[in-house]
């Protein structure tokens, strides 16, 4: 790997009426020409998504919308994936045609930024167009109406684009990431033993990436670790004059990790560290719970956030499945999500099985999880329900301080 994940990336989403500037904007800010740009109204029409590094905030994925005022039956569904997007919004910029100034479109985004407590600035385009009086009463008129920052920019002579940017890195959240995956539980030279199995799933050549991410976490807080496959761990503990302070496995090895590892050295999973880090972990332990009381033709869906090809024995749509069935002793009615769309109708199942989320930012995996919350539906991840259905789920809480059976 050598970017940074989309999942770890800021995400900025442009908002504003067609040709109010937007994808000019993501051209100035990035100073190359990655959007397109038309006179013609309505060019953007689904949220298109730049990984890029704007300094001095840092790796952001910048979001370009459809116009707010977008028309007709069509116009209103691309309104609606523009709305969407603020579900993984990390901070929003309004871009305002300062020529037409504000409006009841302006309103709703502030009104809707507000409600959902995601930062926000607004951003006055074509400065180079309006004279000093002009300006003066925007500028009134918004004031008077809304306590927020705003930017006057030009996008065609990139003025004020190094103040929207210094904006952006003052504005930003500062809980926009956990802190960390894995180092918050380590010591400065403390060792931890990582057990990597590679099958079919393992990309060619790569780690998957809560693996890489894991270990990056663990450098950057000055820690040492052991990478081995499962059937090395009882070498690698060998190897080590002194027991490792933490083993993380694969959900999918944990059973023989648990049995290789000594009953005192803490252990956990990679899916267990990524739901810690990208959500919320005692609600997902809590729909742990929620398995044991499963009956025949329950409805569960099992949601995916990435559309990768399916394995002849894949986690989401065979094996977690199969546990299922047999934990319950019948059929059970199994309903998939994958990618970037989470269904609406989440009040029709029983339970809702989420994998680690690696793909999605934070702040929307967090709202998956409220919204099956809110559908009084519980939600678990993979690892957490692997760790559960084999026995395992409290010895794997052990080094966050949870007591599984107090919950």
């Amino acid at each position: 790997m050598q970017e940074t994940p989309k999942g770890s990336r800021l995400h900025i989403a442009l908002f504003g009426r067609r040709n109010a500037g937007k994808s000019s904007l993501i051209n100035a800010l990035t100073n190359q020409d990655i959007a397109l740009v038309s006179h013609i109204p309505g060019t953007t029409t689904d949220p298109v998504y730049k990984a890029m590094e704007i300094l001095p905030v840092g790796p952001v994925m910048l979001i370009d919308t459809a116009g707010i005022d977008d028309e007709g039956s069509l116009g209103d569904l691309r309104v609606k994936k523009s709305m969407d997007v603020l579900e993984k919004t990390d901070v929003a910029l309004l871009v305002v045609d300062s020529v037409l100034g504000f409006s009841n479109y302006e309103d709703k985004v502030i009104n809707l930024c507000q409600d959902r407590k995601i930062p926000l600035i607004v951003v006055l385009n074509k400065e180079d167009l309006l004279n000093q009086l002009k300006k003066s009463r925007l500028e009134q008129e918004f004031t008077g109406k809304y306590d927020l920052p705003y930017v006057w920019v030009s996008t065609l002579s990139k003025k004020g684009i190094i103040n929207l940017k210094q904006h952006l890195s003052k504005i930003k959240p500062v809980d926009w990431l956990a802190p960390a995956i894995v180092g918050d539980l380590l010591e400065p030279g403390d060792m931890v033993i990582l057990v990597v199995p590679i099958d079919m799933a393992a990309p060619k050549g790569r780690l998957i990436l809560p693996q890489v991410q894991t270990i990056r976490d663990i450098l950057d807080h000055d820690c040492l670790t052991v990478v081995c496959k499962e059937y090395e761990l009882k070498q690698a503990f060998l190897a080590l004059k002194e027991p490792p302070k933490l083993v993380v496995t694969d959900s999918q090895a944990f059973m023989k990790v648990s049995a290789d590892t000594p009953p005192d050295v803490p252990l956990t999973s990679f899916s267990i560290l990524m739901a810690r880090y990208k959500g919320d972990l005692l609600t997902l332990v809590r729909g742990a719970k929620t398995i044991d009381s499963l009956k025949p033709r329950d409805k569960i869906l099992i949601a995916e956030a990435c559309t990768h090809h399916q394995q002849p024995d894949d986690i989401g749509k065979v094996k977690i499945p199969r546990w299922l069935r047999q934990l319950v002793g019948g059929e059970l009615s199994i309903e998939f999500a994958n990618g970037s769309k989470f269904p609406d109708n989440l009040e029709e199942y029983k339970l809702v099985v989420h994998c680690g989320g690696c793909m999605l930012n934070r702040k929307e995996m967090l709202y998956r999880i409220k919204q099956v919350k809110d559908q009084g539906i519980p939600i678990v991840n993979y690892g957490v329900l692997i760790a559960h259905v084999h026995g395992i789920l409290p010895r794997a809480l052990k080094p966050f301080g949870i007591e599984y059976n107090v919950l």
